[in-house]
């Protein structure tokens, strides 16, 4: 049975908060010019971060909900790095010269299915472009199932140092019924495969709430998980969306986990994988203690970007590719989602800016609020308003379901202090929510 609290906010589908505004607010005032203007104006000493969206798989997964194509050739492939490298030296061309790069994100889709040759061309052309500094953080994504010991040799000549494993589950009934059956030998040499050429920063990314997943299977994919010891895991919640995203049709919805039965999943995780050595690290994240995550957490300086949680403390971010987010002093901006509409702007010589918005003051301070409490389950609204010239009590009294969470027994609140219970540090987008000045509007 449900408890109340989950009765009255476990049904709600507040946003994840990886930037704030959400998307959902985006609007298309906010377009290429504006970008180009942003662009121009970025101060020529401070350090970027770059993303760049690989959006081909080799294979359908039912539950993803990221804008992918599935392709069993190369030719699309090679299509689409003519065009990411035009994409690029339109952006350079704009901004200043020499702009110092510190990180550096491929996500996908499944980025290492450029070939290893490709993806060495692609790194030198980022350093022609772009000014790397010595200690530059370049991560990317992999699924352990395409993955090879040429392009592991290639990611540790392009000087690559993080890498995250697409892994979900190990439970086989679950695999097949989201289409992604990955074998734990699978995982296990492209790790090996990944620390013996220099790659030592790895990330697994496992999802609860996927059909026919029980608590006992997701602590088994924890265990064993934890036995190759990742520096970090992202353990997600399966988001079940079929108007949005077609493939997840394919799933059936009768054999998803209600809210109860994922609330009980996540908290076996978390247990599991605490007790295996590892530090949770806000929402959804658990890192070794000496890893970057984990000591950014522990000295404030944990961040929250459009990829989840972060070490980076860069300002800016650059997102190359279709669908990406990129995030300036000024707004963000999204580009065109499908492949074929980015394609067709960047070849005609335009930056590929399809929708985007301007961050007003007040957006300021409450992403501010909002991204302490998704970082550090606590957040104290006074001292954040102090220091954006905001005057905390028009946030206080307007954020009336904050009353319900502390009658709840979800945060406690005292002079302005929010800080959420850890028994009910799954629920922090719900406190998050109650400083979100938008409707939340679901995707359609």
């Amino acid at each position: 049975m449900q408890s109340p609290i989950l009765k009255r906010f476990g049904d709600s589908q507040p946003p994840w908060y990886t930037i704030y505004p959400t998307v959902s607010q985006f609007s298309a005032d906010v377009g290429a010019k504006a970008y180009e203007e942003w662009l121009r104006r970025l101060a020529p000493c401070e350090p970027v971060s770059l993303y760049f969206h690989i959006p081909f798989c080799r294979s359908n997964c039912w539950y993803c909900g990221f804008p992918t194509a599935v392709t069993l050739q190369d030719a699309p492939i090679l299509d689409y790095l003519t065009v990411l490298r035009e994409e690029i030296r339109l952006i350079a061309e704009k901004v200043p010269k020499e702009l110092p790069v510190s990180d550096v994100h491929f996500g996908g889709g499944t980025p290492t299915l450029i070939k290893p040759a490709q993806f060495l061309d692609l790194m030198r052309l980022l350093r022609l472009r772009f000014a790397f500094s010595r200690s530059a953080t370049i991560a990317i994504e992999i699924d352990p199932r395409a993955f090879t010991t040429e392009m592991a040799e290639a990611l540790g000549a392009a000087g690559v140092s993080r890498a995250s494993l697409g892994v979900q589950t190990f439970d086989p009934i679950v695999q097949r019924a989201i289409n992604r059956v990955q074998t734990k030998a699978q995982t296990a040499a492209a790790v090996k495969n990944l620390r013996e050429h220099g790659i030592s920063g790895i990330n697994f990314d496992l999802i609860y709430g996927l059909p026919r997943q029980t608590v006992q299977s997701c602590v088994r994919t924890a265990t064993l998980a934890a036995t190759m010891r990742p520096d970090r895991l992202a353990v997600f919640s399966y988001s079940h969306i079929p108007s949005f995203k077609k493939n997840q049709r394919l799933i059936d919805e009768a054999k998803l986990p209600d809210n109860g039965a994922r609330a009980e999943q996540a908290a076996a995780v978390a247990d599991t994988l605490v007790a295996a050595g590892y530090r949770q690290v806000g929402l959804d994240h658990f890192a070794l203690p000496e890893d970057e995550l984990a000591l950014a957490q522990k000295a404030g300086r944990l961040r929250r970007n459009s990829l989840g949680y972060s070490a980076d403390t860069c300002r800016t971010l650059i997102g190359f590719g279709p669908s990406a987010v990129g995030r300036l002093g000024d707004g963000y901006v999204q580009n065109e989602v499908t492949e074929g509409s980015y394609s067709g702007q960047i070849r005609a010589g335009r930056l590929a800016t399809l929708k985007g918005c301007y961050l007003t003051s007040e957006d300021r301070v409450r992403g501010a609020i909002i991204e302490r409490l998704m970082c550090d389950l606590e957040a104290d609204v006074p001292a954040i308003c102090a220091a954006h010239g905001f005057d905390p009590i028009s946030f206080l009294d307007s954020a009336e379901r904050l009353a319900l969470l502390v009658e709840d027994g979800i945060a406690d609140f005292e002079d302005g202090l929010i800080r959420v219970r850890h028994e009910h540090r799954f629920l922090i987008r719900s406190v998050a929510a109650a400083f979100d000045a938008y409707p939340y509007r679901a995707p359609s």
